[in-house]
């Protein structure tokens, strides 16, 4: 189906405007209908991607743990440089890209709705581990390497998605948090 702006949708495109609708309103707001005209087509062309609104929201679960957790994981094993330097490319591109901005709402969802608990939790248990093995990577020790690593998550989760600042402000305070969590 073509969109009221001549663009073919996918159904990443359904699943990106679902994340949209989620983190603006609430996973209850998070229909087909309203969907379908945010996204500027008919609720029709909905079914040639989705047997129902619950497929939707499966692959909404699907697509954010995939792409705001394990695509950056995968990105930030592969950077070059030292493993602070690393560390600092991963909450740059974090904070800045907005991956993390979804969480709070996501969060909310896994409160109420027992597949979304499931996936957050998965999610959160990913990101935990793996901030820790950074920090392990750093040279600290297992203990201080789990409490820094879930401080680093926690804080970029916390900050992207309660704290609206401009980007700007954003990227000038995460420089002195990074120095902060990988200092001796």
């Amino acid at each position: 189906m073509v969109s009221k702006k001549g663009k073919r949708l996918g159904r990443e495109d359904w699943i990106r405007g679902a994340l949209e609708l989620l983190s603006a309103a609430g996973v209850e707001k998070v229909k087909i209908v309203p969907l379908a005209k945010q996204l500027g087509v008919t609720s029709g062309s909905f079914y040639w991607h989705f047997k129902n609104r619950r497929e939707l929201l499966d692959a909404l679960l699907g697509y954010w743990e995939q792409e705001m957790t394990n695509a950056a994981k995968t990105a930030a094993q592969h950077l070059e440089g030292s493993p602070k330097e690393r560390t600092w490319r991963l909450m740059e591109q974090v904070m800045t890209v907005g991956m993390a901005s979804y969480d709070l709402a996501l969060w909310h969802w896994s409160q109420s709705d027992p597949a979304a608990k499931m996936v957050f939790q998965r999610a959160l248990n990913t990101r935990f581990s793996f901030a820790s093995w950074m920090f392990q990577e750093a040279g600290f020790s297992k203990i201080e390497a789990e409490a820094r690593g879930r401080l680093m998550v926690v804080y970029m989760m916390g900050e992207s998605t309660l704290i609206p600042d401009a980007l700007d402000k954003r990227r000038q305070g995460l420089k002195l948090k990074h120095e902060i969590l990988t200092s001796s």
